[in-house]
């Protein structure tokens, strides 16, 4: 116990376990309070090496800020609040549910959000700026955020005269395999031995129970490591990101991806440090303008258009479910029951998620994501699982991911198709359908593949809603021609919720 006098009267920060970095203080000697909330833990399944990783952070911080920080274990933030006593200050939280909490504490003063690069005022006025038919497209949030932050411009002009170069950043893996060195791994310390010792004991106890396998802890947990991590990326891997971003292959499940979501997620790294490393290499010679303006479209675009989108859209949006998906995650699906399923890609994407809690964001979309929309699977359960079983997941994050990009739950009020496609893409962009039961041509019979004819059984089940979208139009009138759409349909069926 300490003295809850020492907290009195000051301008205390409170930091939540993903406000980690030195970004969310207003000076270096600014008390703060870090809170574990025993209860968090028992209220979802969450993936043994995401407590972990979260846990390691939050008591690497404290151990960082020694006499400045006060941390407190306790059952509920709302007690660790009544024992600290005092005013604190917060930044914005990253859920509704969080936000909520917040602001009915008297005690608390919420302040703006950080950790991401543009304002909620900077937002709003871009989508005042669309007027009230226009859609909310990422890229055009893209292109205002390059010119109010100067990112990647040569003047009033892109650097090389194009805004997007995602079009030479969607090659097939090379079949010989990406020569690129690792990414960036951690090493554990005491802290991570104490962390795992009280997950197995809260676990052998019954308190507390979780998905997927423990493992060593390799992404950051500290600020130090964080920056590590980056810089590893920008000088090793950042110049062949680009071309093969969009590429899977069995053997390199990482590629040539940065890793860096769950440091920057947790608040380790500021985002607008990581774009403007980027754009110093590209500026140096060090790496090409489309390695380079993929990766910076990835922060000041695609995260945080997420971001902005989750509080714009409301607390409502994931429950949106305008495909009428209803079926509840099979338990070989949440479990990330790898070994029951025979089709090699998702056999492999349900064992990186159990063995590492982490996938690319190609795989998690067009592997996980694609079958789950093939097969109806509800979006809210789907997003909830997304959530618990990926290091970086996050409600902000996984929200608009799941329930507008990848399950087109919301109609279309965030992409404009879905993203559902057949083993042909799979077999482009991917070397799994090599050594796989399955033909990615074939859409009946016994080596028909399940992401063929699930994608055909999909456009029949929801054609009246599809037909109507530009991007799915041909689509549709393609199956309608499929002289064999009656046998894939009764077969896919018949599947039902049974491992592919």
């Amino acid at each position: 116990m300490y003295d809850n006098r020492e907290m009195e009267g000051r301008d205390t920060r409170w930091l939540f376990a993903d406000q980690l970095g030195d970004h969310f203080l207003d000076s270096s000697d600014q008390p703060v309070l870090l809170v574990e909330a025993r209860s968090v833990l028992r209220r979802r399944r969450f993936h043994r090496q995401k407590a972990h990783l979260v846990l390691s952070a939050l008591r690497h911080r404290a151990a960082e800020l020694g006499d400045r920080a006060v941390f407190l274990r306790t059952e509920t933030y709302g007690e660790a609040l009544d024992q600290a006593g005092g005013r604190f200050t917060v930044c914005h939280p990253t859920s509704h549910a969080a936000e909520a909490f917040v602001q009915r504490r008297d005690e608390v003063t919420v302040l703006p959000a950080r950790g991401f690069i543009s304002t909620a005022e900077e937002f709003a006025a871009w989508a005042r700026g669309r007027g009230g038919r226009r859609r909310l497209l990422m890229e055009d949030f893209y292109r205002d955020a390059r010119r109010r932050l100067d990112v990647l411009m040569d003047g009033d002009e892109p650097a090389g005269g194009r805004w997007n170069l995602d079009a030479d950043n969607r090659l097939p893996p090379p079949s010989e395999g990406l020569e690129v060195p690792g990414p960036w791994r951690a090493e554990e310390d005491e802290i991570d031995e104490e962390v795992r010792h009280d997950l197995d004991r809260r676990e052998r106890d019954g308190e507390v129970a979780f998905v997927g396998r423990d493992g060593p802890r390799t992404f950051p947990a500290t600020r130090t490591e964080a920056v590590r991590a980056l810089r590893h990326f920008i000088t090793r891997r950042l110049p062949v990101f680009g071309p093969y971003q969009d590429a899977m292959l069995s053997a390199d499940p990482v590629m040539a991806h940065s890793m860096l979501s769950p440091a920057m997620n947790l608040g380790l790294l500021d985002p607008m440090e990581c774009v403007r490393a980027a754009e110093a290499a590209y500026r140096a010679g060090r790496a090409p303008l489309a390695s380079v303006e993929g990766y910076v479209r990835q922060l000041i675009g695609w995260r945080d258009y997420i971001w902005h989108l989750y509080w714009h859209f409301g607390e409502h949006y994931r429950e949106l479910n305008r495909l009428s998906a209803n079926v509840p995650l099979p338990a070989w699906f949440a479990e990330l029951d790898a070994d029951a399923v025979e089709a090699r890609c998702l056999s492999w994407a349900l064992s990186q998620v159990r063995d590492t809690g982490f996938t690319h964001h190609i795989v998690r979309l067009m592997v996980l994501g694609n079958y789950a929309l093939q097969r109806g699977f509800d979006p809210s359960g789907l997003t909830d699982w997304f959530h618990r079983c990926f290091v970086d997941g996050y409600e902000w994050v996984m929200v608009p991911n799941v329930v507008g990009m990848s399950q087109h739950a919301d109609g279309g009020m965030l992409a404009t198709k879905p993203y559902a496609a057949g083993g042909a893409y799979l077999n482009r962009m991917s070397d799994f359908c090599s050594g796989c039961r399955y033909r990615p041509a074939r859409r009946t019979g016994d080596d028909a593949c399940p992401f063929t004819a699930g994608y055909w059984w999909f456009v029949a089940r929801n054609q009246d809603r599809l037909e109507h979208n530009p991007r799915m139009a041909r689509s549709v009138h393609g199956m309608r021609r499929l002289p064999d759409l009656t046998e894939v349909c009764a077969h896919e069926s018949e599947r039902g919720n049974e491992p592919p």
